[in-house]
Formats: C-alpha cells, structure tokens, sequence
C-alpha cells in the first residue's frame, strides 16, 4: 500500500485556524457585572468602599475579613491561606476549582459573549 500525498493542493489550502480564549474581552465584560457575579459566587458577603469582602466558600470560612475581592480590578485574595489572583477569570477558576482557561470558556458562556474566542 503506497500512501501518496498531493504536497501542492495541501500547500493551496488555508491552515486550520486555532481558536484562542481572548481573556482580556472576558475579564472587561466580567468587571462590568462584577458585583452580580459576587453575589452568586460569594453571597455573604458585604460591600466595603471598593471591595467585596465574604467568607471564602471554599473552605470552612467563619467570619468576614479574610477574603476580599476588589469590585474596581477584579484582584482577590484570601489572606488566611495566601491565595490570591488578579481578575474575575483567575477566581472563577478559584471558586469553580477548574483550569483558568475553562473558566474563562464558562464566564464566556455566561456573559452571553460568542465563546470568548478569536481566531
């Protein structure tokens, strides 16, 4: 069996166009609602001046304080425990426990914007 590869007409056809997640877009739209996502992801929390400071839901969290996410950036961190990130996507991946570019795929879908992908 020969396998016989046409190089010419390969060469003619356009390369397969890689879709990337476009972060930047995600994480502006996300900024815009960013207290609404809060709520859904942090509910008790509190606003204070330009932060939204809540108990971390993901470990056993008993009082305000620790964990606070600026509403202006999006930077977040929880100072018990170290973590931190510097935008909306880098916490929903916290929050989610998932891949940042998953949850940048998922904060896309849920913004209502095309996939959050360019080509």
């Amino acid at each position: 069996m020969s396998l016989h590869v046409d190089v010419e007409r390969l060469a003619l056809r356009e390369p397969p166009r890689l879709s990337r997640v476009d972060f930047a877009a995600i994480n502006a739209a996300a900024l815009l609602v960013l207290p609404e996502l809060l709520t859904r992801w942090a509910p008790e929390g509190e606003i204070r001046g330009h932060e939204w400071v809540a108990r971390n839901p993901r470990r056993a969290d008993t009082h305000l304080g620790s964990f606070s996410i600026n509403m202006r950036t999006g930077r977040w961190a929880d100072f018990a425990t170290g973590d931190k990130g510097g935008d909306p996507i880098s916490l929903a991946a916290y929050l989610h426990n998932m891949s940042q570019i998953d949850a940048a795929k998922n904060l896309a879908g849920m913004l209502g914007l095309e996939g959050g992908t360019r080509g």
